[in-house]
């Protein structure tokens, strides 16, 4: 029963801490020919389950990288220029970890900001023209960067999961299994949605523009923890969630108004 609660509760943590996964891959699919556009998702989102259990059934190599590599101050950066006290400590030692997350963060900023400019100054063109840029777009080049993003999301995603369950002395390979069946249980809830999220972030303009916004204070999280200054992930939930209400209910208002002056 321990462990089944433990496996309902992990599955929705993976789905909850995969939805920005499923904007990145819905955003990055979206410049890829219609044809190719689910056939996209659903191997972003298999690369990201495959990533996901190597990571598991590397528990050891993922524990090590919480290790310090080196320290700032071995670097030459003063000791002044750190907090003080444990926190201080902290920020000094770096890890294999916070290097990933580093990466990965400022990757994901420059993503976002790259696709807001291109949504802005509307490169891709209308009608045929933008067909015609996406068929200039390989599938290998987009799961290229699916897979950048999918490694750093889920080492976020397994550090999670194995402090949540508890997998150590006889019970190692009970715990493994049921945080393996978690990440399958998940992703296949995912493979679900992901097509009718992306159909609806691609529809609407400013809703992906809103969740390029996300993906940043996502990069911006990450970047923050990377460096011993973490930002918890539920207020930039509840900042977005606040902003799609705003956006919803601005929908709704400009269909009314749209429907009064039809029947007018």
């Amino acid at each position: 029963m321990e462990y089944l609660i433990a496996l309902i509760a992990l599955t929705a943590l993976e789905i909850v801490l995969g939805i920005d996964n499923i904007v990145f891959i819905a955003i990055l699919t979206d410049k890829l020919p219609a044809e190719q556009q689910s056939k996209g998702r659903r191997l972003g989102l298999a690369l990201a389950m495959i990533m996901r259990l190597l990571l598991l059934f590397s528990l050891s190599w993922i524990l090590g990288l919480s290790e310090g590599l080196f320290e700032l101050t071995s670097l030459g950066l003063p000791a002044s220029f750190l907090p003080e006290g444990e926190h201080g400590t902290e920020v000094n030692v770096i890890s294999g970890k916070d290097l990933i997350l580093f990466a990965g963060g400022l990757f994901l900023i420059w993503k976002s900001v790259t696709e807001i400019h291109e949504k802005i100054e509307q490169t891709g063109g209308h009608g045929a023209d933008a067909e015609a840029a996406k068929q200039g777009v390989s599938m290998s080049k987009v799961l290229m960067q699916i897979a950048v993003m999918d490694l750093v999301f889920s080492l976020d995603s397994v550090i999670t999961a194995v402090g949540t369950v508890q997998a150590d002395g006889e019970n190692f390979w009970l715990g493994i299994g049921v945080m393996a069946s978690a990440i399958v249980l998940a992703v296949g809830v995912m493979m679900l949605y992901a097509n009718p999220i992306s159909r609806f972030v691609s529809q609407h303009a400013t809703f992906k523009i809103l969740a390029m916004a996300f993906l940043i204070l996502i990069g911006v999280m990450l970047v923050a923890e990377s460096i011993g200054t973490p930002i918890a992930k539920g207020y930039i939930y509840f900042a977005m969630a606040f902003a799609l209400i705003v956006q919803f209910l601005n929908m709704r208002m400009q269909t009314n108004a749209r429907a009064k002056s039809a029947s007018s």
